[in-house]
């Protein structure tokens, strides 16, 4: 029986790779990824040569279909992302569920994520978080779903990209100003910094840096879930 083995690789750091991730995606007969370019850096970097195969969030069901037909012919198949833990707000949940459907094994190979990063520097945030992958692109839907998360009263996270960070703090602080925040950036990277405070503070100190670069984690505590 073919096994998927959804591997956890590196947000920035590649020293942060596994032992055991590094083992699996070198005894694989295929690497399926996000973005072959990226993971081939990776690969190099540990000296696998294992063959690779995209998937992205823009594969259709055909693709989708044609992946785990290949992956159903074959022993070992390592899962990965561009960063991270595949099926944690980016495509990888829709290639698990077809391969479950299909009857192929699939396992977990843990690892970095970005999500558990943050919230391992944040510091209490209660018995329960939520996470909310990324926001709207579009203002109006963003500003309902930061509003509909501050009435649950829970503390939670997003994803946001740095060209849209600013936005999305702004929205943050008109929908419930006195909110704490704390923005992970770069995170396990050269530049890797942490910010905490209001939303509008926090937005202020990010926009007199000029360009931002890199994609962040945000944390939000509203004084309900305090």
């Amino acid at each position: 029986m073919a096994t998927l083995w959804v591997v956890a690789t590196p947000i920035g750091n590649l020293d942060d790779m596994t032992f055991r991730g590094v083992e699996t995606l070198r005894n694989a007969d295929l690497v399926v990824c996000e973005d072959t370019r990226q993971t081939q850096k990776l690969l190099t970097h540990f000296g696998i040569s294992s063959p690779t195969a995209s998937f992205h969030a823009q594969s259709d069901e055909r693709r989708i279909g044609d992946i785990v037909a290949r992956i159903g012919s074959l022993e070992n198949v390592a899962f990965v992302t561009d960063a991270g833990t595949p099926g944690v707000s980016d495509p990888g949940a829709a290639l698990v569920q077809a391969c479950v459907v299909a009857g192929i094994d699939v396992r977990p190979v843990p690892g970095v994520s970005a999500l558990t990063a943050l919230l391992s520097v944040a510091g209490p945030f209660g018995r329960t978080i939520l996470f909310d992958g990324f926001p709207s692109t579009k203002a109006g839907r963003r500003r309902r779903r930061v509003r509909e998360l501050y009435e649950r009263g829970e503390p939670y996270v997003f994803y946001e990209s740095p060209h849209r960070i600013v936005k999305l703090l702004h929205d943050i602080e008109q929908e419930h100003p006195g909110a704490e925040v704390v923005v992970g950036r770069e995170m396990t990277k050269v530049f890797e910094e942490f910010f905490r405070g209001g939303a509008g503070e926090i937005a202020d100190i990010l926009n007199s840096k000029g360009r931002i670069r890199g994609e962040l984690a945000v944390l939000v505590r509203t004084a309900e879930s305090r």
